[in-house]
């Protein structure tokens, strides 16, 4: 209202103030989630083309084949967020190529000893600057690159991923990162690749990584076969074999010719990698479902108390002092931090049939548990990086309350004063939101011939035809990420 004189009513504008308060509010909860938030939602109704096409829309890009203007920033991880929607569209090329762009983006979260202390830090910020990836997201990079590569029937796409995999694993090893327990499936897929490109000595090294961590069932027969083949006794491989031991040799079941040598980087005719000799009639599928998907993060914002108690081991007698005269003062009343989502998303394991006889897939990863157990290990860390943030924006904000004085108007002033800080302190969201909840594995040998594969996953069908030739592998793969 203006008066007579024209002059402002102070107590309305303060009035309009706190008429602006649940606004603000919600700017405080916005992010990077906010953004993917519909293309997360049409990859739930089973729609990966409108997920697509919102992704691209976001990158400000025409299709999946064009890369924005600039990969950096932001917009690397919405290409990696797009990647994984093209792999579910099976556009396995340019799913390679975003993999590819947003891994050399991507920055890697240092977990090291002597940077544990800023790990809060990195995890939440102003959803600003370089992306840091936590190492289990790192590591799927190149997993699921190599899917990508094996469903496209590219052994030297693979044989690179499995090397850049190779090495973030001996960092993790080295730094004891406990997500290194990730790796299984990514050193399934590597020791898969180089036994068919006829490096069995290393083949051999990654199904030992992949034990390390999970008891592969499908893996028996080959690791039994690569053992005998190049004398290697590694801890797992041997442990393995003791608990499932060869069966005693029957006329009826002769033992099987060992793998033909080749040499890396031959380039022998597409799919003769791996020839087991003229009188193998024989071939190899391999089948891999990604299926779910993650929690994404979201904002959450909890009492100042609650934070307190979240981030106790954190924080230092001086800073729970000052957010508790804050709190007291009714300055800092709530408290902003990224979460993971509450999701009532079902996971149902896939069914796979091959020329109409079911096989039971496998679980090498659940990729959405490790996700939450990897999240509670430094949720504490992460609460408390955002109480100490606050307290440094609250304490230019004390001035308004001083300002605002006692009464009606001081409480107008505190409630904007909250308002405020609550709108400039948005959580870091951002995460690699598509990534699947589990991936899945069939690996069978199957007779020379044409055969059906008919897949289920999370709703959705897929049916293909292989013509599996003497000898030699194929690869199927489906992603649904829903």
């Amino acid at each position: 209202m203006v008066s007579r004189r024209g002059a402002r009513d102070p107590f309305l504008s303060r009035f309009h103030s706190l008429a602006l308060f649940p606004a603000l509010l919600a700017l405080g909860c916005a992010g990077h989630s906010a953004k993917t938030l519909d293309a997360r939602k049409a990859l739930d109704r089973g729609d990966a083309k409108e997920a697509l096409a919102l992704m691209n829309e976001q990158l400000d890009v025409q299709s999946g084949a064009e890369l924005p203007k600039d990969s950096s920033g932001d917009n690397a991880l919405l290409v990696l967020d797009r990647s994984l929607i093209l792999q579910q569209l099976e556009d396995y090329k340019n799913s390679s190529r975003d993999l590819q762009v947003a891994d050399k983006q991507i920055e890697l979260l240092d977990f090291s000893k002597s940077a544990l202390e800023d790990i809060g830090k990195y995890l939440f910020s102003d959803d600003t600057g370089g992306y840091r990836a936590p190492p289990y997201e790192k590591l799927l990079i190149n997993t699921m690159n190599m899917v990508n590569y094996l469903s496209a029937h590219n052994l030297d796409g693979a044989r690179v991923e499995a090397r850049r995999l190779a090495i973030m694993q001996k960092y993790y090893k080295d730094q004891q990162i406990p997500e290194a327990s990730l790796t299984a499936p990514g050193s399934y897929f590597a020791g898969f690749v180089f036994e068919k490109s006829g490096r069995s000595d290393i083949a051999i090294r990654y199904y030992d990584e992949a034990l390390e961590h999970k008891e592969l069932l499908s893996l028996v027969e080959p690791v039994r076969r690569l053992v005998d083949e190049t004398g290697y006794k590694g801890k797992f491989t041997s442990d393995f074999l003791a608990k499932y031991p060869a069966p005693e040799p029957t006329e009826s079941a002769p033992e099987a010719l060992p793998a033909a040598a080749a040499t890396e980087g031959e380039s022998a005719p597409e799919g003769e990698e791996t020839a087991r000799g003229p009188k193998d009639t024989t071939g190899e599928l391999l089948v891999i479902v990604n299926y779910g998907r993650v929690p994404a993060k979201v904002a959450k914002r909890i009492p100042i108390g609650l934070a307190l108690t979240y981030g106790a081991l954190y924080l230092t007698a001086g800073q729970t002092a000052q957010a508790n005269e804050l709190a007291a003062k009714g300055i800092v009343m709530w408290v902003n931090y990224p979460e993971l989502e509450e999701t009532q998303r079902v996971i149902k394991k896939p069914t796979v049939l091959i020329d109409g006889k079911s096989y039971e897939v496998e679980e090498a990863l659940a990729i959405d548990e490790e996700t939450k157990r990897a999240f509670d290990r430094e949720k504490g860390r992460i609460i408390a990086s955002a109480i100490t943030r606050l307290i440094s924006r609250a304490l230019a904000g004390e001035v308004a309350q001083k300002v605002g004085g006692d009464g009606v108007g001081g409480l107008i002033a505190n409630l904007a004063t909250q308002a405020t800080l609550t709108a400039m302190d948005t959580p870091d969201t951002r995460s690699w939101s598509p990534l699947p909840a589990r991936i899945g594995i069939v690996r069978v040998r199957l007779p020379a011939g044409s055969h059906k594969v008919e897949i289920a996953a999370q709703g959705l069908k897929k049916t293909s035809t292989i013509d599996l030739k003497p000898g030699r592998w194929e690869a199927v793969g489906m992603t649904v990420l829903r």
